[in-house]
């Protein structure tokens, strides 16, 4: 007969339901039956001891004699896939183990060990997760979640989300946030290919960006069709002045109160000349507030946004403060961008409404807070010991980029880099050079800088003391 191609559901001795896919070939029913049965026991989609239909329930579901699917069945435990019971009905027997795929000899040389210990950005101590409290948000919200939460969710956001959000940034980052202008979003990359959408549906062609910084993002500018020329980084920042000279920029993305990698604060003076330059131009600027809440030993530097909400996009995320593996993040945009932002995000909303619900009853029932103070004290400690080790085993080594954020900037001296990441390497550690975050279109002439991007939130304290001698140990 043709191939019969089948779904069914049927309900086993025990009263529960199985959900099985059985492709049947072969010349009679009864054969396409046994051959489908025994590929899936072969392939492990039927694993040992998983309870089969009855007969009678297979037989009504693919709409075949009983005695055919009988006669499938006994075939099937005569040959060792299936054993059959009195009582226990028919299972996939315990020795009927799925064949291993092939798969080649790798061979690894032990002078060629892969990374092991993670100081590279955009990670954290996992471990450091507060699942209890998290489990308590979830339970809590879910119990009081309206029923329409289980429906498509609003474009926006849940409002419940957008509100406590709207109190956490402006209390804590001093941003202007009304929740009918938030939107959330699954990270930081998902808001920024909204806002590139946008601005592409304005007109504009050109976003300057700073000349330090991640190329997954550079790479989603450009992907959407924009120019992105840099501009370069010294103590103070970005270079804003340079921005008057720069031909059609319509946006610059800016990291203000940390800048990604090196690790300085915008000035106050070039703050005010980025916003006098978006209010002469008609620009936006996009403020990537990764780790606003993470500071040490100055006073906290606000959101850039609270100066003038018409002109800031200001973007925040959970990643750093909680986890990347929530996919929640959070834009408050100026409400003449709004329009042009949701027509780009759609009208079905595409992060978890449970994931937003507990987001939003974690950070009312204070815990969140609770949760950042407790990391920040964790980094500052790590911070200090990091420092400590550094002036004793190698003090002719700049650390720059400490007063805020979960990562330092070890400067080396010109040609070194990519000999300390060798080094690194051999031992272990996985650590970023400055090279990795460096725009590709700056050339040798200008302001160039080596140096290792040691992110020292990543490792467990178990592991920290010996990581941070093996990094001691490689510095020149």
């Amino acid at each position: 007969m043709a191939s019969l191609q089948t779904n069914f559901r049927t309900e086993l001795l025990s009263g529960s339901g199985v959900d099985l896919h059985l492709e049947l070939r072969g010349a009679g029913l009864r054969a396409g039956l046994t051959d489908a049965l025994r590929e899936a026991v072969r392939s492990g989609r039927l694993t040992p001891g998983t309870a089969l239909p009855a007969s009678r329930a297979l037989a009504a579901d693919l709409g075949i004699s009983r005695s055919t699917v009988t006669e499938s069945y006994s075939e099937l435990v005569a040959e060792g896939w299936l054993t059959a019971r009195q009582g226990s009905g028919t299972r996939v027997a315990q020795r009927a183990e799925p064949r291993p795929a092939a798969t080649a000899a790798v061979r690894v040389d032990p002078k060629r060990r892969p990374p092991t210990e993670g100081l590279a950005p955009g990670s954290a101590d996992f471990a450091d997760f507060p699942r209890a409290r998290w489990l308590a948000a979830a339970r809590h919200a879910l119990t009081a979640a309206p029923h329409n939460a289980f429906g498509y969710g609003d474009p926006l956001g849940r409002s419940e989300l957008r509100t406590a959000l709207a109190d956490y940034v402006s209390r804590v980052r001093g941003v202007s946030a009304d929740p009918e202008r938030i939107v959330i979003c699954s990270g930081f990359h998902h808001g920024l290919a909204l806002i590139a959408q946008a601005l592409r549906a304005r007109g504009v062609k050109t976003v300057a960006v700073e000349a330090y910084g991640l190329d997954l993002y550079r790479a989603l500018l450009r992907d959407a069709g924009l120019n992105i020329p840099p501009l370069l980084v010294d103590e103070q920042g970005a270079r804003i002045d340079d921005l008057p000279g720069r031909n059609g920029v319509g946006a610059v993305l800016l990291t203000p109160a940390h800048q990604f990698p090196t690790g300085v604060a915008l000035s106050a003076e070039r703050r005010a000349a980025a916003l006098d330059w978006a209010r002469a131009t008609g620009g936006l600027i996009l403020e990537d507030d990764y780790d606003g809440e993470f500071r040490y030993d100055r006073k906290p530097v606000g959101a850039l946004q609270g100066l003038d909400p018409d002109r800031v996009v200001y973007f925040g995320t959970a990643s750093k403060s909680l986890a990347p593996a929530l996919r929640v993040a959070w834009m408050v945009v100026p409400e003449h961008l709004l329009p042009d932002v949701m027509a780009a995000k759609g009208r079905v909303e595409v992060v978890s409404v449970l994931e937003q619900l507990t987001l939003a009853e974690f950070i009312a029932s204070g815990a969140f807070d609770r949760h950042v103070r407790s990391r920040r004290q964790s980094y500052r400690r790590r911070r200090e010991q990091l420092i400590a080790a550094l002036a004793r085993t190698a003090p002719d080594v700049r650390v720059t980029g400490m007063a805020a954020g979960l990562q330092a900037v070890l400067e080396l001296p010109p040609g070194t880099e990519s000999g300390v990441l060798r080094a690194a390497a051999g031992r272990g550690l996985l650590v970023s050079g400055m090279a990795e975050f460096r725009h590709e279109a700056l050339d040798r002439s200008e302001a160039l800088r080596d140096g290792l991007v040691v992110n020292y939130s990543a490792v467990s304290d178990s592991a920290w003391g010996g990581v941070l001698s093996a990094l001691c140990g490689v510095m020149p």
